[in-house]
């Protein structure tokens, strides 16, 4: 573990200071089942308003905009009509540079970690073209002990033409709120791999060590095996184009990806706040595990399939509208930081 006092700080030129904004205000649109909140409205002003009003959770899980240079599109299926499918605009992620991506992350971290609970855990989902910078930025904003680990989701998809190694992997930066505390976490397991069956069974082994501790054989007990102690690499497939859970909502993550998140990380009854809500997968997880969920999107079309999906789960989940406040002071005019440029929002 790195030492806490350690302090590191990415700098690039024209990079603002933090300045303190009002909180916006929350109103009721419809929904009954306050387990699941959808928020229709900007994120950063939405994680102050949260903030604000004393939330505290186990674990935000943010799944920003990957640094595509794409605006990324809706598809959705209409049966009966000559055209099977739609296509709308669900994110812009073009950027006026790599400052003002890494600008606009760095703003939405640093809320997220006043709505943890002590023992909670931010988990940031981004991929290997920036997670080394992003790396950095979570060091500054939680302090490098705070560091718990990297996950690498594996996955399999079609190959693309490139003189290079496939890219087939996410990297989740994972930082717990207080070093001290002791972290909500489940150690999960995998299956034994079958050359271990067939050397020993699927029976759990003990070491035997020696006067001096050093171990010189294992013995088999008669307890079952739990399995391996679930590492940090995950092969979890993709949303398959044809799958049940797919929603047409671009870079959707996978139920399963969420689910062994939030079973490593939470606890049922836990809060689970999602920043970039998209497609409503992690607050899907969430209910479907028993916790608790709030998302949010600016998105309108995110939201509506983000409740659909709740419906299905019978949860009429609570629908609110932030209202901004008007600043208290005007934004500072910079091309690089525009507020509206990479539209903030992506598919969980």
């Amino acid at each position: 573990m790195l030492p806490s006092s350690l302090a590191v700080r990415l700098v690039w030129p024209g990079r603002p200071e933090p300045r303190t904004r009002p909180v916006g205000e929350l109103v009721l649109r419809r929904g009954s089942d306050p387990r699941a909140r959808l928020i229709h409205g900007d994120n950063v002003q939405a994680l102050r308003t949260l903030a604000g009003a004393g939330v505290k959770a186990a674990l935000v899980y943010l799944d920003p905009p990957f640094f595509t240079g794409r605006e990324h599109t809706l598809v959705e299926r209409r049966d009966g009509r000559s055209d099977p499918r739609t296509r709308t605009a669900a994110f812009d992620d073009r950027w006026e540079s790599l400052e003002a991506y890494l600008e606009s992350l760095v703003e939405r971290v640093t809320l997220a970690r006043e709505l943890l609970l002590p023992e909670g855990c931010l988990v940031l989902h981004v991929d290997p073209r920036t997670s080394h910078y992003l790396k950095v930025l979570c060091d500054e904003v939680f302090g490098a002990d705070c560091f718990a680990s990297e996950i690498v989701w594996r996955y399999r998809r079609w190959p693309s033409k490139t003189k290079n190694f496939q890219r087939v992997h996410d990297v989740l930066l994972r930082y717990v709120r207080d070093p001290k505390a002791e972290p909500r976490f489940r150690q999960l397991y995998e299956p034994l791999a079958a050359s271990t069956r067939a050397t020993w069974g699927d029976k759990r082994q003990r070491a035997v060590v020696d006067a001096s501790g050093r171990r010189v054989r294992s013995s088999t007990t008669a307890d079952a095996s739990p399995g391996t102690p679930l590492g940090d690499v995950w092969e979890i497939g993709i949303v398959a184009p044809v799958a049940k859970e797919r929603t047409g909502y671009p870079t959707q993550k996978p139920l399963a990806l969420l689910e062994r998140l939030l079973e490593s990380c939470t606890e049922p009854g836990d809060l689970v706040v999602d920043p970039y809500l998209g497609s409503g997968t992690t607050a899907v997880a969430a209910l479907r595990l028993g916790r608790r969920a709030i998302g949010v999107d600016m998105n309108r079309r995110a939201v509506t399939i983000a409740r659909k999906r709740l419906d299905d789960l019978g949860i009429d989940a609570v629908e609110e509208r932030l209202i901004e406040p008007e600043e208290a002071e005007p934004a500072p005019v910079r091309e690089a930081a525009s507020p509206r440029r990479g539209g903030f929002a992506d598919a969980g």
